[in-house]
């Protein structure tokens, strides 16, 4: 009894020494290579952008405001494909070292090996799901607010559509962060989504929290007539209560407003809720909430993917080092999970399959790929 005690004392200690081992080799690969790739994108976008920021006179300061403030979106783009180098670099520096085989005669099988880097690989997943629910988004806005203030041409921006509960509403262009609307189109519709009134005008300000329409021009359509009218005084104030024709209420502020003027948007889950129950302007179908949704939920199950992927590679002969292509396929294998994940996502953003359709089965059809491909190695 006292020998049985000691033997699993003696196991718990060997296990809390991996766990700390192998866990601080593959995080440390993992952040390495993140901040190496988010770095390079960062490169990459500031060749871009330079130009622009230095047309506008920011100088300096505005290269580096502009690179820390895009760094949270690009980080969140490169956790996942560092994951998948990161346990390649890990797994074939312990192969190459005879870790693995070392590990292997103290009795570690695979499936203990990746229950000990699993709450890494879960942590990473956790952390980048925040990165892209909690930081990105607040990043992106202060990002394009001040784009949008510093912004020497707003005319030249394109205009977008957003839908708020019956109303659309077009914009051509915006200005001061949001706080000035140029050519704003309002769409009034019933419950059965028949056009009943439209009101152009000319500027839009947003002053004591409520806008301001300035020179508008408005149709009443009903079944019987098409009626049109002018503003006499040359103002209609958009307030939250019911209207006559004069007050509307687009429920949107000006940082919703610059929100809605950005190509790609980043939600976070909360506003991706919002969306869905309508409390929440958007341009996006609903099909691309859920399925956004359904993918951040699910983000650390595909980080846990993406190290099954790497597996593999502890299978490799210490004698062949690097001169095996495994760790390539394996390289190729988590490439073509990101690809087949991100036209399935794609196709569900916009409504061709359904949200659950678009997700999980991409990380089912991989897992049972890959644990069938390790089985069939340890049979051998």
């Amino acid at each position: 009894m006292a020998f049985s005690f000691f033997k699993r004392s003696r196991s718990k200690a060997l296990n809390s020494v991996l766990l700390r081992y192998l866990t601080y080799n593959f995080l440390s690969k993992v952040i390495g290579v993140a901040m190496i790739l988010a770095a390079l994108m960062e490169i990459l976008t500031l060749l871009e952008a330079t130009g622009q920021i230095i047309h506008r006179h920011l100088g300096v300061k505005g290269v580096l405001l502009y690179a820390s403030l895009r760094f949270p979106l690009l980080l969140g783009f490169s956790l996942p494909i560092s994951i998948l180098i990161g346990a390649l670099i890990t797994f074939s520096r312990l192969t190459i070292n005879n870790e693995i085989a070392i590990l292997r005669g103290t009795g570690l099988s695979t499936l203990q090996l990746v229950k000990l880097l699993l709450p890494a690989t879960l942590g990473l997943g956790i952390l980048c799901a925040l990165i892209n629910d909690q930081i990105t988004p607040r990043a992106e806005l202060a990002l394009a607010t001040w784009w949008n203030k510093t912004d020497l041409q707003p005319e030249k921006a394109k205009p977008f559509w957003f839908r708020s509960k019956n109303r659309l509403v077009k914009i051509g262009f915006i200005q001061n962060g949001g706080k000035t609307i140029n050519n704003i189109s309002i769409y009034n519709r019933d419950e059965n989504k028949t056009l009943t009134q439209i009101i152009h005008a000319k500027t839009a300000l947003f002053e004591q929290n409520h806008w301001i329409l300035n020179k508008t021009h408005a149709v009443d359509i009903t079944v019987d007539a098409v009626t049109e009218s002018k503003d006499t005084a040359d103002t209609i104030t958009l307030l939250p209560s019911p209207p006559p024709l004069q007050r509307v209420d687009l429920g949107i502020s000006p940082q919703e407003m610059v929100f809605l003027s950005m190509d790609h948007p980043p939600y976070s889950i909360r506003n991706m809720l919002r969306a869905i129950s309508g409390n929440l302007p958007s341009r996006l179908p609903e099909s691309y909430f859920f399925t956004s949704l359904l993918d951040r939920l699910l983000l650390p199950i595909s980080f846990l993917v993406m190290l099954l992927l790497a597996l593999p590679v502890i299978y490799i002969p210490p004698r062949t080092g690097t001169r095996s292509w495994l760790p390539v396929w394996c390289l190729g294998g988590g490439l073509l999970f990101i690809v087949f994940q991100g036209i399935l996502r794609a196709l569900g953003a916009a409504g061709t399959l359904p949200s659950f359709l678009a997700i999980i089965p991409g990380i089912i059809i991989f897992s049972l790929a890959i644990t069938t491909i390790l089985l069939r190695i340890e049979e051998k």
